[in-house]
């Protein structure tokens, strides 16, 4: 199913009940009846110019979701990315329009030219006042004859229902409309082509290109491009638009997201131009957001209109649309100066030969099973828990002159500081958490399997494991319960490998990358967690190295 729809006949109807229903009740729609398909303000009661615009759908939330307090009074939509008919225009006209008057918003396109231009006439023959204002602010059509509309619309929408809402008559609105209109332009870029519900996908731009310069309706761009990264991109779109800005001007910018970018990539764009040559005359920012979509288009315009200390007024006013963006007045952000954190606390090395070798033990069982701890995990995970000890082991023996082995807790934290920085994944991050409780217990109790359980039971706090759900739990627990008994590393080593081994038969992980494995992947494989564990501990016991000392 490449599109989430019922009939392609049925898409945009169906997409403006959506709409309406989420609009809290300030949109009401024409009957289904109708084959008009006009949103409304709910509450326009015709004493002040209606602003209207539309034309295909495709650009959502253009154009039906800016109808309200502020911005449009009706929207007509047409089937996707086709203009609506007159006679629905013409409907949508005589349905808000009262004695001030009708200003129609229009895109530079031919079919939304003629049938708004059209219905605006028939309009005016019902005694209507009407007028219509055309858009046309792609910079990169700019030298044909008839230059498209795109994202730079959203301006007219803004100021135009600012406007209306103050109270202002027609000619009014149209001669600020149409002085600010003339100092609009836009860029646009995309590193794909949108897809049009029900049709096939359009292949033009290759893997590491961009389209410069594209339509709001997947018409190609003027040309191809292949920049290296995003503040290149930036860098050239810029460089396009300086020609056609005065000195002296501020300018607001609208940044649009084409449909199909992830805010994150929106950001670092976003980013780029605050770091450009263009960004001395930038004072206010709408966005980033998805305003003036084609599709899922993976792209992004940037809109720029003189700045009049009138026009700030305008573009900051209020609006009831929840998908209009505020416009921001642009700061220079200073960084605040960061908390100092002590990265890892320092420590005296010192001297216990006893827990020097338990430690040693440790640090060469784990180098030494690192390649069948991997392939196991392989079974089961992402084959890297034998990398995972190895890595801690090699920087706990990168580090073995400099321990305090002769005292406990700074032993225990400097092991957090040395897993938490050497080990990846997870089991870094629990180890870490399991040697800093370690660390607190064994300054309050002097007692290594004391302080070592304190640790386990915050590694199942904070890691979410209890015995039974298929982790290296299922290993330690029964491992320190048994030295917390007194039964010494023979009987640790033994209680270990039981729990390793049970996890084999346990055909379920509640916790780790494990658990999103079906039962068949899992039988049979011991968790590589709790085998490693129940390595640790024999291999401790052969040395005879007993923790509970």
């Amino acid at each position: 199913m490449r599109s989430f729809l019922n009939r392609k006949e049925d898409l945009v109807s169906e997409a403006i009940d959506g709409l309406i229903a989420a609009s809290g009740g300030r949109l009401v729609r024409f009957s289904p009846d109708s084959s008009a398909r006009v949103v409304l303000r709910a509450d326009w009661q015709k004493s002040d110019v209606a602003i209207v615009s539309g034309g295909g759908s495709g650009h959502e939330p253009s154009h039906a979701g800016l109808v309200a307090d502020g911005l449009l009074t009706a929207a007509v939509c047409g089937e996707v990315f086709a203009s609506p008919s007159v006679d629905a225009v013409l409907a949508g006209i005589v349905a808000v329009t009262g004695d001030a008057g009708c200003l129609l918003v229009v895109k530079n396109y031919t079919g939304d030219r003629l049938n708004f231009g059209l219905a605006a006439e028939k309009a005016k023959a019902l005694g209507l006042k009407v007028q219509m204002i055309i858009v046309a602010d792609d910079l990169a059509t700019s030298q044909s004859r008839q230059p498209r509309g795109i994202a730079g619309t959203l301006f007219v929408h803004k100021i135009a229902g600012h406007l209306a809402r103050a109270g202002a008559g027609l000619e009014e609105i149209v001669a600020i409309v149409e002085q600010a209109n003339r100092g609009i332009v836009t860029i646009g870029a995309a590193r794909d082509t949108c897809t049009v519900p029900g049709s096939p996908k359009v292949e033009r731009i290759g893997v590491d290109e961009v389209e410069i310069g594209l339509g709001i309706h997947g018409e190609p761009g003027v040309e191809i491009a292949a920049p290296k990264s995003s503040s290149v991109l930036i860098d050239d779109l810029v460089l396009r638009l300086t020609p056609r800005l005065k000195p002296d001007v501020d300018y607001a910018v609208i940044f649009n997201n084409l449909g199909g970018l992830s805010n994150l990539e929106c950001l670092v764009l976003f980013s780029d131009l605050m770091k450009s040559t263009l960004r001395p005359k930038l004072r206010y920012v709408a966005g980033p957001a998805p305003v003036m979509t084609a599709l899922e288009m993976p792209g992004f315009s940037i809109s720029l209109l003189e700045l009049t200390s009138e026009r700030e007024t305008f573009l900051t006013s209020p609006t009831a649309s929840p998908y209009f963006p505020r416009f921001e007045r642009l700061h220079k952000v200073e960084p605040v100066a960061a908390p100092k954190v002590d990265a890892g606390e320092v420590f005296v090395a010192s001297a216990d030969a006893p827990v020097r070798a338990v430690v040693e033990t440790i640090i060469e069982t784990c180098l030494a099973m690192e390649a069948d701890i991997n392939a196991l995990d392989a079974k089961v995970g992402d084959g890297d828990t034998g990398s995972t000890f190895a890595g801690a082991a090699r920087a706990v023996k990168a580090a073995i002159d400099r321990l305090p082995f002769a005292d406990g807790a700074a032993l225990f934290s400097a092991l957090s500081d040395l897993k938490r920085k050497a080990m990846g994944g997870s089991s870094g991050v629990l180890f870490a958490i399991m040697m800093a409780r370690s660390a607190d217990a064994y300054r309050q109790s002097k007692d290594w399997v004391a302080a070592l359980s304190e640790g386990l039971q915050a590694i199942q706090q904070y890691g979410g494991a209890k015995p039974g759900d298929r982790t290296m739990v299922d290993a330690l627990s029964p491992a320190l319960a048994a030295l917390a008994k007194g039964e010494g590393s023979a009987s640790a080593a033994s209680a270990a490998r039981r729990g390793a081994d049970a996890t084999a038969a346990m055909t379920h992980a509640n916790a780790g990358r494990s658990s999103y494995l079906e039962a068949r992947s899992l039988e049979g494989i011991a968790d590589p967690g709790a085998e490693a564990i129940a390595r640790i501990f024999e291999a401790l016991a052969a040395s005879a190295g007993d923790l509970d000392r």
